[in-house]
């Protein structure tokens, strides 16, 4: 009896180790695939001053890191930025990036150190927004 007891707990062990290995592969490339997206980023120029007035809602995934702003542009200026989301893990602090893509009026500015990996994703929603259609344009906003 007590034979058959130690096999039943050696072979849930041995499953259980399967398991959590599993897991831990799984993890551990999911990690490499979002380090791989995030050294993938580029970031195109764009020309602001062309940039029709309004307001523009963009984001970016790279699993871990995810970002969703809102840009407002008048005047071929830049004017504000909001970050509707951001799922950051311990990049809260790239949040301060906006400032300096409000500043500069170019979005590869430079990252916030310590939290590069989130100033990237965020820098590229802001990209993302930019290149796409105005959500609202300053004509439909309200008074």
């Amino acid at each position: 009896m007590k034979s058959s007891r130690k096999k039943i707990i050696a072979a849930a062990a041995s499953i259980i180790s399967i398991i959590a290995l599993t897991v831990l592969v799984i993890y551990l490339k999911s990690v490499a695939d979002y380090k791989k997206a995030v050294k993938q980023t580029s970031f195109n120029e764009i020309d602001i001053s062309g940039t029709p007035d309004g307001i523009y809602t963009g984001e970016y995934d790279v699993n871990f890191i995810y970002a969703k702003v809102e840009v407002a542009v008048k005047n071929g200026r830049i004017t504000d930025i909001k970050i509707l989301e951001h799922k950051n893990g311990r990049g809260g602090p790239a949040e301060a990036v906006i400032n300096k893509i409000i500043e500069e009026q170019k979005i590869d500015v430079d990252a916030v150190s310590g939290a590069t990996n989130s100033s990237a994703v965020i820098k590229k929603a802001v990209e993302n927004a930019l290149t796409e259609q105005p959500a609202q344009s300053e004509s439909q906003k309200p008074d």
